[in-house]
């Protein structure tokens, strides 16, 4: 007998009532403990507060998006989808943030924190994708915990607009703020950070920067943008985030690189990151180390030989799914994904442990004792 059960859910029906109704219905069978369920922006996000707060009793943890992904479909749009997850060997407190900027404020801001039995712990974040707050919160977390209790977290995502994105607490969606799952559980787990980028000989050093406002204003002593186009070979007045999101660049730490992408080149010349980076930062140009598809098919076969995954929460860059499109592969990754217990979403930035991360998929597999 299975320790965990999972009923995944999903709907297309535009009314965000009869949406929520659809996956009440598809995950029935059971009575879930917890549900993770990730939404398109465009549903009336009020209404669908509402249908999900009366619709489920159990603590629900969710977002909007930038496109959901689901076991047995891939990459989708304009849907909202569900896992609903029952087990007796899960115990979980949520922890909503409902003021990103006071919290960043607070002298003290993890002191409401639980305590966790740090061997069979970890924490869920969904937080507010354009706060500019997350390697604030990640790192209060990671400092906490002292780097012992994973955390996999993922920016909330509005579709390409990048307006406002929400996380759900209270039966409302909320921006500048965050949901903070915490876990305990004796089921075997893992977390993820994969990315299929390596370094190049290239290197840029940054020599002017907001960190404040993640805005690179010199790069080796020239104006981040032009240097940065004339290092790519692209115009400067063809820079866009399709553009970045094939020119990405890597910040080495601690032996490991992280992909610290460019979100936007300003009228004054300046580049702003979706990261934090500072002056004096040294970052390199990265180029592809195999394909996307292949990297994510080989780190989740290596996941299937060391569990029996029962529950697989991916937070995928949105850069991800660009890059699926821009190089025909959309098709093959949703293959891939349809073959596991998957479910997430494409979303402006991704956590791990104490670091904010982009064009990368960070995830928490739940395996099963049975």
């Amino acid at each position: 007998m299975s320790a965990i059960e999972v009923r995944f859910g999903k709907s297309f029906n535009p009314d965000a009532a009869a949406a929520v109704q659809e996956l009440v219905a598809q995950t029935n069978e059971i009575k879930p403990d917890f549900i993770l369920f990730f939404c398109s922006p465009k549903y009336d996000l009020a209404a669908m507060g509402k249908a999900i707060e009366a619709s489920f009793t159990c603590p629900a943890l969710g977002c909007t998006t930038a496109g959901e992904i689901l076991s047995g479909e891939g990459y989708i749009e304009g849907s909202i989808i569900c896992a609903a997850v029952a087990s007796s060997k899960i115990s979980l407190q949520l922890v909503p943030i409902k003021d990103l900027r006071a919290f960043a404020n607070t002298a003290d801001p993890v002191k409401d924190f639980p305590e966790l039995g740090r061997k069979h712990s970890f924490v869920l974040l969904l937080i507010d994708g354009l706060s500019t707050l997350e390697e604030l919160v990640v790192g209060s977390i990671n400092q906490t915990f002292k780097g012992l209790v994973p955390l996999v977290g993922a920016s909330a995502g509005d579709g390409f607009r990048l307006a406002h994105t929400f996380v759900y607490y209270e039966g409302a969606f909320h921006e500048n703020a965050a949901m903070l799952a915490f876990f305990e559980t004796t089921l075997p787990f893992q977390v993820l950070h994969i990315q299929h980028f390596e370094p190049t000989g290239t290197r840029l050093v940054v020599t002017d920067a907001d960190l404040a406002t993640r805005t690179v204003k010199e790069i080796n002593g020239m104006p981040a943008a032009e240097e940065y186009s004339r290092i790519i070979g692209v115009p400067v007045t063809a820079l866009n985030l399709e553009v970045f999101g094939a020119y990405p660049l890597l910040l080495q730490a601690g032996g490991t690189y992280y992909v610290r992408s460019i979100r936007d080149a300003n009228p004054d010349g300046s580049l702003r990151f979706i990261c934090m980076t500072d002056i004096g930062t040294v970052l390199t140009m990265a180029k592809p180390s195999g394909s996307l598809v292949a990297n994510l098919e080989r780190n989740l076969h290596e996941v299937e030989k060391a569990m029996k995954p029962a529950l697989i929460f991916g937070s995928d860059c949105l850069l991800r799914r660009m890059e699926l499109h821009r190089t025909g592969a959309l098709e093959e990754a949703k293959r891939v994904i349809s073959n596991y217990p998957f479910i997430g979403f494409s979303c402006y930035g991704e956590q791990y442990f104490g670091v904010h991360v982009n064009h990368s998929l960070t995830a928490l597999v739940l395996g099963d004792e049975a």
